[in-house]
């Protein structure tokens, strides 16, 4: 390979590197080439591209690259499969797992998740995740669950609340009409009694007046007696003056 093309190459991996957060590197020897092509149609369905690679050249790569995790896994013949930004990690892992179980050939290194170095092993519990959908899924529902409770617990004194207040404001609804159709009789009674209470008043007047009346011409009659009486004594004075003149 002449020095032009390495360097294309490298620049190339350089770049998938970069892009590419998440990686799984295989041993490839022994897979045909029909086996290898078939391998990469299915991975690029998850959203994955996979490359077989030479390790002097991923090693310059990997080094300009700041991916200094990779450097431990390219020991013999590698291929690497770079998970896209839109791929599904956990669906290529399977997919590589299922191609090393069926072939008995392809054999799993490890891997770099998100920027951490991931063994053999990890890749194969990443294999058993469920796909990305469903498992945003289950990450929505175990998020919303507990947010959906607290909701509830705290729409249900408010629903509650809003109910008793309701119940009291048909109360007070109801009250007030009463009070309204008891206020009318008492409205239309209040004229009738007035008039019965001055009828009452009236003969009570009319018997004070009537007492006053009487009251006057007894005082009136009393006056004349009261003069009467007090004459003849005036004359007796009179006469017994007269009687002690002719005396003298």
């Amino acid at each position: 390979m002449q020095k032009s093309e390495k360097e294309r190459v490298v620049a190339e991996l350089t770049e998938r590197l970069r892009t590419s957060e998440t990686l799984i590197v295989a041993d490839y020897r022994g897979l045909t080439n029909a086996e290898i092509d078939g391998l990469r149609s299915k991975l690029i369905e998850h959203g994955a591209r996979f490359a077989v690679v030479k390790n002097s050249l991923t090693r310059r790569a990997a080094e300009a690259a700041g991916a200094d995790a990779l450097l431990a896994l390219l020991e013999g013949p590698s291929a690497i499969a770079f998970v896209e930004s839109d791929g599904d990690p956990a669906a290529v892992a399977k997919a590589l797992r299922d191609a090393a179980t069926s072939t008995k050939i392809l054999a799993i290194r490890g891997g770099v998740l998100e920027g951490v170095a991931m063994s053999a092993d990890e890749v194969d519990s990443l294999a058993k995740l469920p796909p990305a959908d469903v498992l945003r899924a289950q990450l929505v529902g175990a998020i919303v669950s507990p947010l959906t409770t607290i909701v509830a617990l705290v729409a249900a004194p408010l629903r509650d609340l809003a109910g008793l207040i309701d119940a009291r404001i048909e109360q007070l609804k109801e009250q007030g009409d009463t009070s309204e159709a008891e206020a009318a009789p008492a409205a239309e009674a209040a004229p009738v009694e007035e008039a019965a209470a001055a009828e009452d008043a009236a003969p009570a007047e009319e018997a004070v007046a009537e007492e006053a009346a009487a009251e006057a011409e007894a005082e009136a009659t009393a006056e004349p007696e009261a003069a009467a009486s007090a004459e003849p004594e005036t004359t007796e004075e009179t006469t017994d003056t007269e009687t002690q003149e002719e005396q003298e």
